[in-house]
């Protein structure tokens, strides 16, 4: 499969404060918002997202085929991940036991996937990684008893276009001082009667950010950052975990939005002729800003949807179907299609640690749990993966993309 690196843009919250010395990434599609977007019911699209598929049971390598995931049992000096597959498919159980779970799958497009199937399929498949001892021994099995439904893609062959998002790392005050000085709000207590259309950006915290008294919002701050592409960032992301300035740390989550669509910031910059088509990458255009400050007050507003924030202080980063997402086994769909909480396995490539600062890119099969959403996320033909908390979970979500496959795994009938 050939690399492509993932178009990014700037305003997306990909990384852009740990860039990889070598990447140069293009800016241009959207990240999503993980769980920031309530689970739509799904309606039944002209052509269904999924597709019955045989695979080859046959083929040579076993390690080049589909459901060879070797990061379970991982190899030398790598730990494998096992017990946070475990723990990703219980949170997937725990949701298909909701009622909201049963609301949406009375509507699920395709009839033979069902909640009783994939809550049998989540149960047996738990039972097989439990009891397997290599990927070999759970490649065959899962052929032996699952089904493939492979995603229609983007252009009805099968392609699916990867992105990935991460959860950051932030310093914060609570209180405001000369240092830290551009607040995060929380969501104000009126905010179903506010009148529509919302205030946009510019009218809740100024061209600058720093609007304060007279912000509408005063008195709801909830944090204070010292830089003021952190705070956007934190936006961009929905969710971020937060160091204090006294060494102790909290985690605040989205709690609500103006409706407003995403603005590219990359986009704007690229159309005002401020940077080459070639220049956009996440080095450059973060030396822009930091060149040209002031330019700030000119395309941050531009993105004019405002978000509202939480503390959830130990919560871990939570999916749109309100269970914790697993590093590296969730992934983000477009819930109108996909299959909620389901099995999945995603056929792709992924960087990883190469040493040096570098990143280098290797093909995986990966089973994963259907967890989240996007706001970014549309279509049979998008995937956002997970990659964690932290610089290095940023570092690794900014430069992936390029196009795969996605199947959901069921129990044959």
């Amino acid at each position: 499969m050939k690399k492509i690196l993932a178009l990014v843009s700037f305003g997306l919250g990909i990384a852009l404060f740990h860039p990889i010395l070598s990447a140069q990434v293009p800016i241009s599609v959207p990240m999503p918002l993980p769980s920031t977007l309530p689970e739509p019911v799904p309606e039944k699209p002209q052509i269904p997202p999924l597709k019955l598929v045989e695979i080859d049971t046959n083929c040579t390598p076993a390690s080049a085929c589909l459901a060879w995931d070797e990061q379970l049992w991982g190899g030398k000096n790598k730990k494998g991940d096992r017990r946070a597959l475990l723990t990703s498919i219980d949170n997937s159980l725990r949701y298909l036991k909701t009622d909201r779970a049963a609301r949406i799958y009375q509507n699920y497009p395709l009839p033979e996937i069902t909640l009783e199937r994939v809550r049998r399929s989540l149960t047996r498949f738990r039972q097989l990684v439990v009891q397997s001892k290599s990927p070999a021994q759970l490649q065959k099995a899962v052929k032996r008893e699952f089904a493939f439904y492979q995603s229609v893609g983007n252009d009805g062959k099968g392609t699916v276009k990867y992105t990935a998002y991460y959860e950051p790392v932030y310093t914060a005050s609570r209180s405001r001082t000369s240092v830290y000085k551009y607040p995060l709000y929380r969501l104000p207590p009126d905010f179903e009667k506010w009148a529509k259309p919302h205030p946009k950006r510019i009218d809740l915290e100024g061209e600058d950010a720093l609007l304060g008294e007279k912000s509408p919002l005063h008195g709801l701050e909830l944090l204070w950052f010292r830089d003021r592409l952190d705070a956007y960032m934190v936006h961009i992301q929905g969710s971020a975990q937060i160091q204090l300035p006294d060494g102790k740390r909290t985690a605040i989550g989205y709690a609500g939005a103006t409706e407003y669509p995403w603005t590219s910031i990359g986009r704007e910059l690229l159309k005002d002729g401020k940077l080459a088509s070639n220049s956009l990458t996440m080095p450059k255009v973060l030396n822009f800003f930091r060149k040209n400050p002031v330019e700030m007050n000119n395309y941050l507003p531009r993105w004019e949807r405002f978000v509202f924030f939480k503390e959830t202080r130990d919560r871990p980063a939570t999916g749109s179907i309100n269970v914790p997402v697993t590093p590296e086994r969730s992934i983000a769909t477009d819930k109108s299609l996909m299959p909620p909480g389901a099995l999945a396995l995603v056929n792709t490539r992924l960087p990883y640690p190469a040493g040096k600062g570098k990143l280098s890119y290797r093909l995986v099969n990966r089973f994963v749990l259907d967890q989240d959403t996007g706001s970014a996320i549309k279509g049979p033909g998008r995937v956002d993966y997970f990659m964690g908390t932290g610089k290095l979970a940023g570092d690794r979500a900014g430069v992936t993309g390029g196009n795969g496959r996605l199947f959901y795994l069921l129990l044959k009938e």
